[in-house]
């Protein structure tokens, strides 16, 4: 499984860590990811991501899932969120 975010698309940084002795070393910053389920409102049902702390935050502030994906850039979605938000527009089209 990716450390990867499957609605911002935020992975991996590098860096170093800096001793007091001004040592350099290579670190990794990993994401902060949490699986989550989430409801979708179009849907009628809930959706299990993989997603970062930074973006459950902008999916409460956008108004749930359904507001996120519309506004959501598909680069940064992974196939599954994409596949998802194909779904709510169908589902938005013919309702």
């Amino acid at each position: 499984m990716s450390r990867r975010c499957e609605l911002t698309g935020k992975g991996p940084m590098s860096g170093n860590n800096v001793s007091h002795a001004n040592n350099k070393t290579r670190r990794r910053f990993l994401p902060n990811l949490n699986d989550v389920s989430l409801q979708s409102e179009t849907l009628g049902r809930t959706v299990k991501l993989r997603i970062s702390a930074a973006a459950l935050r902008s999916v409460d502030h956008r108004g749930g899932l359904d507001a996120f994906l519309a506004k959501a850039k598909d680069d940064t979605l992974s196939d599954a969120a994409l596949k998802i938000k194909k779904e709510i527009a169908k589902a938005q089209a013919t309702a």
